[in-house]
């Protein structure tokens, strides 16, 4: 008995969470559903083992949290968080816990920079929560990982991933998807044609080998033409 009361815990304080972005009735049926419990377990369990995972269970709605469900426009979709414990904040590539940015995260802002700056640095905010707020959802393909262990959780977070992009692709269409990686590439067939789909390199890949630098493809100015021809705004990266 204790260990549902601790899940239905968990759930209520993630369901209260996500209700001023919006996202809560739309995540409702799953974050109370079976599937969601097993995620739990599975965490707990790992955890139980000696496997911690990151970032907590607090933390992995983070990106629906800071990106208002009624301004997405954008979903950043990579492989699984920073690995290294207290580091991932529950955004894609962020580094709000610690304010220092990691090598995934500086490759990215060194693209930006390069090719929507011209060489004249502005981004420099390691919180990529400014982005969600904009309508940038930064999401990993995996929620969790175990510490100091990348590809760990694909599995875990495999039907929770089915679930929102089932939900994304019927009910709102005209959103850019950047797919980074092969990981994240996999998802990308369910998606209909009503979107923008982007493919290029996972920086992650690239961001902790100092001899290879990471290619963008100029996605982020290709980001903002369409919504600028879409919207009349873009993203202040």
């Amino acid at each position: 008995m204790k260990e549902k009361l601790d899940i239905e815990d968990i759930k209520n304080k993630l369901y209260e969470k996500l209700k001023e972005s919006g996202w809560d009735i739309k995540l409702r049926s799953y974050i109370y559903s079976s599937d969601f419990d097993n995620i739990i377990k599975q965490l707990a369990r790992l955890s139980l083992d000696g496997k911690r995972f990151t970032p907590p269970l607090s933390k992995i709605f983070n990106s629906f949290i800071e990106c208002p469900l009624d301004k997405l426009k954008v979903v950043i979709v990579s492989s699984d968080p920073y690995s290294q414990f207290g580091i991932a904040d529950g955004i894609a590539f962020s580094c709000g816990n610690t304010l220092e940015k990691q090598p995934p995260l500086i490759a990215i802002l060194d693209e930006i920079n390069k090719d929507v700056y011209s060489n004249k640095p502005k981004s420099i905010e390691p919180n990529l929560a400014r982005w969600s707020r904009q309508g940038v959802l930064l999401l990993n393909t995996a929620l969790t990982t175990t510490v100091n262990r990348n590809n760990q959780h694909y599995a875990i977070w495999k039907s929770f991933m089915a679930y929102l992009f089932d939900y994304l692709t019927w009910n709102v269409n005209g959103l850019v998807y950047i797919y980074m990686g092969k990981e994240a590439s996999n998802w990308a067939d369910g998606v209909n044609d009503n979107n923008y789909k982007y493919h290029v390199s996972n920086p992650s890949l690239v961001g902790y080998d100092k001899t290879t630098t990471w290619d963008s493809e100029n996605v982020f100015n290709k980001i903002n033409k369409i919504l600028e021809e879409n919207y009349g705004t873009k993203i202040i990266w």
